[in-house]
């Protein structure tokens, strides 16, 4: 299967979100995740943004890689003050819970790039 890629890059404000989780359930489909698995990444994908917008983040590049499954990366980027917070606890827990390779980069206290994959 030939490798496949596709990057969003859009503002980290609350109106964009849905757009992104449609864009998600579009890529999901193209790359043959089931319905179960499409709506996990969804929420995989929601969840990595609002964690980079409670950190401080003020955009975010989405990259989708399909190749044999599917793997996303959520970055952040043109921080802004931004601190963890406790809700980020219970997206982690989420994260964790949906995905069994959790990626997590961290600039100091804050996690700038979230990654995971679904499928094979």
């Amino acid at each position: 299967m030939m490798k496949e890629q596709m990057t969003l890059t859009f503002p980290l404000r609350s109106e964009f979100l849905t757009t992104v989780r449609l864009a998600t359930g579009g890529v999901c489909s193209l790359a043959g995740l089931d319905l179960d698995a499409s709506e996990d990444c969804k929420v995989c994908v929601t969840e990595s943004l609002l964690i980079l917008k409670r950190n401080g983040y003020r955009a975010a590049e989405l990259s989708f890689i399909s190749e044999g499954g599917l793997r996303v990366r959520v970055h952040g980027f043109e921080k802004e003050a931004g601190v963890p917070s406790e809700e980020d606890d219970i997206s982690y827990a989420l994260l964790g819970a949906l995905v069994k390779d959790l990626a997590l980069e961290r600039q100091g206290d804050c996690v700038s790039a979230i990654g995971f994959a679904f499928g094979s």
